[in-house]
């Protein structure tokens, strides 16, 4: 039988069990709010340890998944226009399941949801919200759902999404709380990363400015310098193709002197109009000009095909001011590649900015040598004219008065023709020093402007405009001769073209490798009848041969004609 005093023991006993579980239970929570505030502050350090912004993407959201215990977890970059994502960086999600997915989300539903209202967004059942998209085919099923935006400098770059929350239960506010914390670590580490970056290609430009500066001022060719543009241009914004073109002679069109890189071969040499082009724009405009899709732009003519394969495109004006548009340098990335960003148009053109100064002071350096060279020339002239000659005309004078003193007949002819010779002699001085002050012609009447300007002409007459290709030291290596035959047999091929072909569509090419200058005009029109009349192919022929070449006239199989006229180039 038990005790009166056994109810009393028993009852105390009880109340210190609940305290002891209580306190347990507390204990418990305050270990795992200080795991979670240890991991948070690991995450933290780990964020902000990146500097590269791919890997510090990446490492912000790993960690945000191991924080709340997520399944799935992703950080979409908002593009430029800011209601749209342009990058999207995921955890949880195999390479399989994101190839049987497809595209990346651009920002519709749930995700655009937190664009729209950059706040935390936590929801218990994803479709059950009035701004649910629904899911593509093959996408992985989710649920409990956890929405934060990350914001660098109070702007929001970019928001982190969780779902499918470990054991099947429901994000709660603790998690949004230590997601929020982990946000603003990340907007800090991102802004590390992007000012790291912006300083590493600074510098990158920097070099490569220094490197065409001291290219142009060793008296490096003016091509070389452009070359290097074109190079350091397509590796520093990371491009699939780069080109260089400069402006023609009359002002009305560019053409394209370097192209590296994707297609470079369809790009060199073309001689683009300043309308229907994105290089003309940026050159008419004098300042930069950008498109998300070179080859389906309203404003750049597809004529002739060159961007197969490219996407998002950049030109920007090398030199603007009082020095003028000097050329032209474009970037293009392939299809799929992000557009180029206003930071990076800014940087570029302020590389191009660089190099019209240095190639504007390699300009003078060259045109005060020239004038070195003129005064020394002028020198000699004169010298030549006050003191050689005038010698030669005494002695002349004094040899032709003593030829009278001469009685012997032999002898005094001697004299004679030694005077005659001294006055040959005067005139080849005279010559020469005509030569030494000579005048080069106007800059109008270069090879490469002549041709553009035949072509002009002829346009009116064709009904549409042939595109031109021009190649080598066009009018370096061309002599006057030679150019003038040129001209006359583009001038030839195209009236024969407008006359008899029927086409809509031409081709010029014209090269000088240094050996030999080519002349290619191609048409896709109805060919060239058998039995017709050949009198301006004959008198083509005829000025090839005169020059020591030949001209070939051909068919393709798929219609038109391609006449190829080619003579040697004879060393001045």
């Amino acid at each position: 039988m038990a005790s009166p005093e056994e109810p009393r023991v028993r009852l105390p006993q009880l109340k210190l069990d609940e305290l002891l579980e209580e306190l347990q239970a507390r204990i418990d929570a305050a270990r795992g709010t200080q795991e979670r505030v240890h991991s948070l502050l690991e995450a933290v350090l780990s964020v902000g340890r990146e500097l590269d912004l791919e890997h510090a993407l990446h490492a912000i959201v790993e960690s945000a998944a191991l924080l709340v215990d997520a399944e799935y977890a992703a950080l979409g970059v908002i593009g430029p226009d800011g209601s749209s994502l342009s990058a999207f960086h995921t955890v949880g999600v195999t390479d399989e399941q994101i190839a049987e997915i497809g595209h990346y989300p651009e920002g519709h539903g749930i995700l655009g949801e937190v664009i729209r209202h950059p706040e935390p967004l936590r929801l218990e059942k994803i479709p059950q919200h009035p701004a649910s998209y629904g899911f593509p085919l093959h996408h992985p099923p989710m649920n409990t759902f956890l929405g934060v935006p990350i914001r660098v400098r109070d702007q929001v770059f970019g928001n982190l999404y969780l779902t499918e929350k470990r054991g099947g239960v429901q994000f709660d506010e603790e998690d949004e709380s230590v997601l929020c914390t982990l946000a603003v670590a990340a907007g800090v580490a991102i802004d590390n990363a992007r000012l790291y970056e912006e300083s590493r290609l600074r510098e990158r430009w920097l070099l490569a400015n220094a490197e065409i500066s001291h290219s142009l001022m060793s008296g490096s060719a003016h091509a070389e310098a452009l070359k290097l543009i074109a190079e350091r241009a397509r590796e520093i914004m990371g491009s699939a193709l780069a080109a260089v073109a400069t402006p023609l002679e009359d002002g009305e069109s560019l053409t394209v002197e370097i192209a590296v890189g994707v297609d470079a071969e369809a790009h060199r040499g073309l001689v683009l109009p300043l309308t229907g082009s994105l290089m003309g724009l940026a050159f008419s405009a004098a300042a930069p000009v950008a498109t998300d899709d070179v080859g389906d732009d309203e404003r750049i003519c597809p004529e002739p095909p060159r961007f197969q394969g490219l996407g998002p495109a950049l030109a920007v004006p090398i030199g603007t001011g009082r020095g003028g548009v000097r050329g032209v340098v474009l970037v293009a990335r392939e299809s799929g590649r992000p557009v180029f960003s206003g930071k990076e148009a800014e940087m570029l053109r302020g590389f191009a900015a660089q190099a019209a100064i240095a190639m504007e002071l390699a300009e003078r350096r060259r045109d005060a040598e020239q004038i070195a060279v003129l005064q020394d020339r002028d020198r000699i002239a004169r010298d030549l004219h006050d003191l050689a000659i005038q010698r030669l005309f005494a002695t002349g004078m004094t040899l032709q008065s003593a030829g009278r003193f001469i009685e012997h007949p032999e002898a005094s002819e001697r004299v004679l023709r030694a005077v005659d010779d001294l006055d040959e002699t005067i005139k080849i001085i005279r010559s020469a020093i005509f030569g030494l002050r000579a005048r080069t012609g106007g800059a109008g009447d270069g090879l490469r402007s002549r041709v553009v300007r035949v072509v002009g002409e002829e346009t009116p007459v064709l009904g549409f405009a042939p595109s031109v290709r021009m190649e080598g030291l066009v009018d370096t290596d061309v002599p006057r001769e030679t150019a003038d035959h040129v001209v006359a047999v583009l001038s030839e091929a195209l009236t024969n073209i407008a006359r008899h072909a029927h086409a809509d569509r031409a081709q010029v090419v014209l090269t000088a490798d240094g050996h030999e200058v080519s002349l290619t005009v191609s048409d896709n029109g109805v060919g060239i009848p058998e039995g017709g009349r050949r009198s301006g192919l004959r008198n083509m022929a005829e000025r090839a041969e005169q020059l020591g070449g030949h001209l070939d006239v051909s068919g393709p199989g798929g219609g038109g004609a391609t006449l190829c006229w080619r003579v040697p180039l004879i060393p001045a």
